[in-house]
């Protein structure tokens, strides 16, 4: 045989081999483990504010598809006392058997009624709603008490955090006229020295509430009892009114907040490990917590 018949042998098996292996592909079924479903809490509380909570039932990770793109509206029965609300193939449970108590630092028990509705400020959907504002002090501590008739039941316990002063909000732009010239943000505060801190940063222009132009997670072990700036990328534009809120976490908080981030990350992530939220709260998943923030406000001229 001459080199030239191997070399054409050789070729013409690669692409036998190629024009084969597109067809190896195989659709196999996975069975999915049975999942049962908790109960999931978010409540933040804050002072001068009638406490809200939601609560729903967690769900399997891939949906049943349900052939149509409509809203779907499923109602409670004696059995299942759920109201289902299908939304792109997606069923979000909530649970209408829920009773729910906070107590007070006092230790007055003030139970939150279902009332779903959204708040008007933050958009955020909630299911149970106090009836009166909250007062509280550094250090005071809240508990959680949620129970259903199907014997699920999730506790909770949250401090209220020292409050810490943002010190400075600044811009600087970049030098650069035009449509290019973009200005960054540098937000300053200092941080006490006797304890571990944690923090989280939002950014956001005033003109859209829901906007996140930059949140950040921080805690203290490379500044613990100095003052600190966060800066950001140049990314503003001129005439942009920005706020800055800074808020002091508890750790449990903190740490939920990164597993919530390493959740995001991995999600969809063949190579990532997979990660799972580190609640606030026991017997079910979720978080309950005390918000503590100072807010400053400057104008990009």
């Amino acid at each position: 045989m001459s080199l030239q018949q191997v070399i054409n042998r050789i070729g013409l098996g690669c692409l036998l081999l190629f024009v084969t292996g597109c067809n190896l592909e195989k659709d196999i079924d996975v069975v999915v483990p049975a999942y049962t479903p908790e109960l999931v809490v978010e409540c933040y509380l804050q002072a001068g504010e009638i406490p809200r909570l939601s609560v729903v039932e967690s769900g399997a990770y891939l949906p049943t598809a349900t052939g149509t793109d409509q809203p779907t509206i499923t109602l409670p029965t004696a059995t299942t006392p759920t109201l289902g609300i299908g939304i792109n193939g997606i069923t979000i449970q909530v649970p209408v058997d829920v009773t729910v108590r906070l107590t007070l630092p006092s230790g007055q028990v003030v139970p939150l009624v279902f009332a779903p509705g959204i708040d008007p400020v933050t958009r955020k959907v909630f299911t149970h709603i106090g009836t009166a504002p909250l007062a509280m002090q550094p250090g005071q501590r809240f508990e959680l008490d949620v129970r259903d008739t199907r014997d699920r039941h999730v506790t909770g316990t949250a401090s209220v955090p020292a409050f810490i002063p943002i010190d400075t909000v600044r811009y600087e732009f970049n030098g650069v006229s035009g449509p290019n010239r973009q200005a960054n943000i540098l937000t300053r505060w200092t941080d006490p020295a006797a304890t571990a801190d944690y923090y989280y940063l939002l950014l956001n222009r005033v003109s859209e509430p829901n906007d996140d132009s930059g949140d950040y997670l921080l805690n203290d072990q490379l500044f613990n009892g100095q003052t600190y700036t966060a800066p950001t990328t140049y990314r503003f534009t001129p005439g942009d009114t920005i706020t800055a809120t800074l808020y002091h976490l508890e750790q449990a908080h903190y740490n939920f907040q990164q597993s919530v981030l390493g959740a995001v990350s991995a999600n969809g992530n063949p190579f990532a490990q997979p990660a799972r939220i580190r609640s606030t709260v026991q017997g079910g998943l979720g978080v309950f917590t005390v918000l503590v923030a100072d807010r400053r406000t400057v104008i990009l001229k």
